[in-house]
């Protein structure tokens, strides 16, 4: 009989011991929880502190009495495992609630300890309105927070999944909110151009977003229970709440003082097997390193879905079978009001970083028939190799429509398939659901124009870096630009009359021709070079110009 002794729940080791029960009926399975509870929805905590998920017993999604009926898995939960000792095959124990130690035997461990918040050495940090939020202790604290005093004004510090979600459910709670975010951007899996839209979403909303802005220190008000806030520049603020949430480090103590392998990156090394450097002892989830599915490098993506996988995969090869893990595209999206904003892959940071070859493209259009009632733009940014067309990643911001895209380039760059294939993808299509030519079919054929030499393209940010032997043309009609906006110096002929108008422009100089999102200028761009102009293409327009400032 094989012996399974799990540490940590939620994601990993729960998925790790339902799989391991479904393969057999007589391993004996033991799952040690620290906490109070062994499988949360730990990415529904903010939405119940906001208010979006009003029953907090939805968030319980096993006890140990329902995985023991079900599963018939042995939880004992407030009971941590301080030591292992790899070579008498055995772990440490220490019960929460009465002191007391013990140890248990395993034939086979699997380490789920999970990530914990990154809490930076900040003086006066150690105070009580400083929060982080990590588990259903922490979001109870928070909320008994905000009912015993009358929060006004609530600080998020970091712009990422925890810190904008964060945000949102304060602002629902008719909290005035400041985010403090120390990039140049939230959001940091999407690139700065795409994150502006996510900017300007969250100051029409009211919220004060201070980006490029850290915090330094901190000093608590205990008279009036507040916090005085000094930041990075030069700035103070005065809070009545704070939370922490600039990021995770993998828990490691456990396997590090047990002689496992740490990787580069800090997290458990693993194989794709997920055993750790030890074949007794297998992990998962948000605390190993993981391969990157473009790169093939070692990441760091703390995911449910990705931990969820792991899980299953581990308790498989622990019971004898050999499934291996394919690598983390980093899918992920994330809700800012009425937005969504979503990606997969490597975005374009990432690429620059690593010194891979890329192209991109980028298409601003309907989330489906413009003509139908509901139709939401989409905006789209997709990355790919200029030589192969293989995707590398994409990214999608809007109202309606993204995780849909966002998905399906998920599934494409899983299956190895180049923009040149993108451009059959057969999607649903009626007009409440979607367009004819969908946003992936119209950002495969803007791909395709470029790596056939059908289009040159030019992007936002070198506009502004134009030389004397570049000439600007927007093609948009003139009510636009008093609308909109446009781009200072630009000579300014509507698309319709172009053909009867070209004579205005200098056949001995480039012609940069931007529109509103790319597609005019297209057009323009074809009649152009057709009659022996030199031209480039705003791709994205002047929406993607506009918005990269933001």
């Amino acid at each position: 009989m094989t012996k399974i002794v799990i540490v940590g729940g939620v994601a990993g080791g729960a998925s790790a011991a339902a799989r391991a029960r479904r393969l057999s009926e007589d391993a004996q399975i033991i799952m040690f929880e620290r906490g109070a509870f062994v499988s949360f929805a730990n990415c529904g905590l903010p939405y119940h502190i906001g208010g979006d998920i009003t029953d907090r017993s939805k968030l319980l999604l096993q006890t140990p009495e329902s995985f023991l009926a079900r599963f018939n898995v042995d939880v004992r939960v407030m009971n941590e495992v301080v030591a292992i000792d790899r070579q008498a095959k055995r772990v440490m124990v220490k019960n929460l609630l009465d002191g007391s130690e013990y140890h248990e035997s395993y034939d086979f461990l699997l380490l789920s300890p999970g990530a914990a918040p990154i809490v930076p050495p900040i003086a006066g940090i150690d105070n009580p309105l400083t929060y982080s939020l990590r588990n259903i202790p922490d979001m109870d604290r928070i909320i008994n927070g905000l009912a015993a005093r009358k929060v006004q004004h609530a600080t998020v510090v970091g712009g990422g999944f925890i810190g904008l979600e964060m945000m949102e459910a304060f602002h629902q709670r008719g909290i005035a909110t400041t985010l403090i975010e120390m990039a140049d951007q939230v959001m940091m899996p999407v690139d700065r151009e795409m994150a502006g839209f996510v900017h300007q979403e969250i100051r029409q909303k009211g919220v004060d977003l201070r980006l490029n802005v850290a915090l330094e220190s901190m000093e608590y008000l205990a008279g009036k229970q507040q916090l005085e806030l000094h930041l990075s520049n030069q700035q103070s603020l005065t809070t009545d709440m704070l939370i922490m949430a600039i990021g995770v480090r993998p828990e490691t103590k456990l396997a590090s003082e047990a002689g496992l392998q740490l990787g580069a990156l800090g997290g458990i090394a693993t194989n794709d097997m997920m055993q750790t450097s030890d074949p007794f002892i297998y992990a998962v989830g948000d605390a190993v390193e993981e391969q990157d599915f473009v790169t093939k490098q070692q990441a760091l993506v703390p995911l449910a879905g990705p931990a969820n996988r792991q899980g299953r995969m581990a308790a498989d090869n622990m019971l004898g079978r050999e499934q291996r893990y394919q690598g983390t595209q980093g899918t992920a999206i994330c809700k800012v009001f009425d937005l969504a904003v979503a990606s997969t892959g490597k975005n374009e940071k990432q690429l620059k970083q690593q010194a891979i070859a890329y192209q991109k493209v980028y298409v601003h259009t309907a989330s489906h028939a413009s003509y139908y009632p509901g139709a939401e733009t989409v905006s789209f940014k997709m990355l790919f190799d200029p030589i192969s067309g293989k995707i590398l990643g994409a990214q999608a911001v809007g109202k309606d429509g993204v995780d849909k895209r966002i998905d399906v380039m998920a599934v494409a760059q899983r299956a190895g398939m180049t923009v040149e294939q993108l451009q059959h993808l057969e999607l649903t299509y009626a007009p409440p659901f979607g367009s004819a030519k969908d946003v992936i079919n119209q950002a495969a054929f803007v791909a395709n124009n470029i790596m056939q030499g059908d289009a040159v393209p030019i992007f936002f940010d070198e506009i502004d870096d134009l030389n004397d032997d570049q000439v600007l043309l927007d093609v948009r009609n003139p009510a636009e630009l008093k609308s909109v906006g446009y781009i200072d110096g630009a000579i300014n002929i509507p698309v319709d009359q172009l053909r009867q108008r070209m004579d205005e422009l200098p056949k001995d100089k480039e012609i940069i021709i931007y529109c509103q999102v790319g597609l005019r200028g297209n057009v323009a761009y074809r009649q152009l070079v057709n009659n022996g102009f030199k031209a480039k293409n705003l791709i994205g327009g002047y929406l993607s110009y506009r918005v990269a400032n933001i």
